[in-house]
């Protein structure tokens, strides 16, 4: 197989440092450019980083963007004016953002993932399933920690794991969005889905969903230990993307999930 030649954006975040290192230890990638969206002076693994250009992106089969959403947009715009392919781990993203990050995937290939890990995809099937089969009789609430530097919250794979119950109950996930909240020691169901998030540590990620109906409670969880499985993940993506038309994709389509 040829060598995908690799763009990483954000490469200041843990998230990009974590890309860079895994992929100069993969055979079937080469680091094209790393960027950030400001000047910083300083080189990362032994590479000075560039800002968002088409300089930059022009070398590149395929961009990888673990950022924030304003950063994903200034990617997206470049990349799609080049005709690349770009895997999106970044989370975050509001209605409105979804919606023109979809509008992209018409002009190239994009995958987009709330988290890469075969785990949590698998984990959100099985709330699919779990929230299909239990019915109406079940509430349900999301738990989830990461390490305190984490911004935003709920995290984007907690708001995965809604969607796959709004998905498993045939609903709009929009509209059963509970309340949101952040370092609660506990919190309640309710009749919309209820997310709480918690800030420690260094705690590289742990997601909960609960079913009960007030005589049982089913809980599925998964938590992960170490953050390469992340880049990993995006790696797995990145060489099934090389080969698709332009679309939005998901890890569910890479690891063919029905």
């Amino acid at each position: 197989m040829k060598k995908i030649n690799l763009v990483i954006t954000g490469c200041m975040g843990r998230m990009g440092q974590q890309i860079i290192k895994s992929a100069r230890s993969d055979k079937n990638f080469k680091i094209a450019a790393i960027t950030e969206n400001r000047i910083v002076n300083k080189k990362v693994a032994g590479i000075k980083p560039s800002l968002n250009s088409e300089e930059s992106f022009k070398k590149a089969n395929l961009i990888i963007d673990f950022t924030v959403p304003k950063c994903t947009f200034e990617v997206l715009k470049i990349a799609s004016k080049l005709k690349k392919r770009v895997v999106i781990g970044t989370t975050g993203f509001s209605k409105k953002e979804e919606s023109l990050i979809k509008k992209y995937s018409k002009k190239i290939p994009i995958l987009r993932a709330g988290n890469m890990s075969l785990g949590i995809n698998l984990l959100m099937y099985l709330t699919e399933i779990a929230s299909k089969s239990l019915g109406k009789n079940f509430l349900s609430k999301v738990f989830e920690i990461h390490h305190k530097h984490k911004k935003d919250h709920p995290s984007g794979t907690a708001l995965m794991l809604g969607n796959g119950i709004a998905v498993g109950k045939n609903k709009n996930f929009y509209k059963l969005i509970g309340k949101k909240y952040l370092n609660k020691k506990s919190f309640p169901y309710g009749k919309k889905i209820n997310f709480n998030s918690l800030r420690k540590g260094e705690v590289v990620g742990e997601h909960e969903v609960t079913f009960s109906s007030g005589k049982e409670i089913i809980t599925l969880n998964h938590e992960a230990f170490d953050r390469a499985l992340y880049s990993e993940g995006a790696f797995t993506a990145a060489k099934w993307l090389m080969n698709k038309k332009p679309g939005l994709y998901s890890m569910r389509d890479v690891l063919n999930f029905k």
